[in-house]
């Protein structure tokens, strides 16, 4: 990574007292997550296309959930979950940003919960997390180990099945998260892009709402939005982001 990339990035951070981060798949590769469309993401994966009869957006599909439940905690389990993950630099700054009272909200388009585990508070998920899981019939929630502790499909004690709380293709994001996703950008004076293509939509539309400052976009390829940023750094979001001493 350039140093003077670095040395902007901090200028940038420091003289910013509204920040937004949104970030996509690319935040948790660091941690062991694989991505989603990169070379090496899951949608390309070949060992994936073997193992499974079907494609991964087919098989993350709420059709495909309500039709086929048993191969879609299959998948679910051994591709989509990462229990062991754990939060890398690149969360462990956005977490110091907001106790210092610099950020804002964290925008993530992540369901892996490693940005709360790093100890962020304000954190908007907009396609859920696997954290939560909901009975169908009756709305009792559960966490992670309902799903992690069973080989089946995981079922509520009334006899409903659990669906976890992920926004499946074919689902609408919750209204919810997106007020309140387009109230933080609005406000925000600077707004970190990280680890995002920005090819999901209605996702990546959400950036249009922020008009009052700086655009910082780290991300190790290359994306619409570059035009725009005010810095562009093209390396891993961790290391872009460390807290190091210039």
């Amino acid at each position: 990574m350039d140093i003077k990339d670095k040395m902007e990035l901090e200028r940038l951070i420091t003289a910013s007292s509204r920040i937004v981060f949104f970030g996509g798949a690319g935040v948790s590769t660091e941690s062991g997550i694989p991505d989603f469309r990169s070379a090496q993401g899951l949608y390309r994966d070949n060992n994936i296309r073997q193992d499974y009869p079907h494609t991964a957006e087919v098989m993350l599909s709420h059709a495909f959930f309500i039709e086929n439940p048993d191969l879609f905690f299959q998948f679910y389990r051994s591709v989509i979950l990462h229990p062991q993950a754990r939060p890398n630099p690149a969360h462990m700054r956005l977490a110091q940003l907001e106790q210092t009272g610099q950020l804002i909200a964290v925008i993530t388009q992540n369901i892996d919960g490693l940005h709360q585990l790093a100890g962020s508070h304000h954190v908007l998920e907009l396609h859920g997390s696997v954290h939560r899981n909901n009975c169908m019939q009756c709305g009792k929630t559960y966490d992670l180990s309902v799903v992690t502790s069973t080989r089946q499909i995981p079922m509520c004690s009334c006899g409903g099945m659990i669906k976890p709380d992920v926004v499946l293709y074919g689902e609408s994001l919750d209204n919810s998260v997106l007020f309140r996703a387009i109230a933080a950008l609005q406000q925000a004076d600077l707004l970190i892009i990280g680890g995002t293509s920005l090819t999901v939509y209605p996702a990546a539309g959400l950036i249009d709402y922020f008009r009052n400052g700086k655009i910082i976009l780290i991300n190790q390829n290359k994306t619409a939005l570059n035009h725009r940023a005010d810095l562009v750094i093209r390396a891993p979001i961790g290391l872009a982001l460390a807290n190091t001493n210039l």
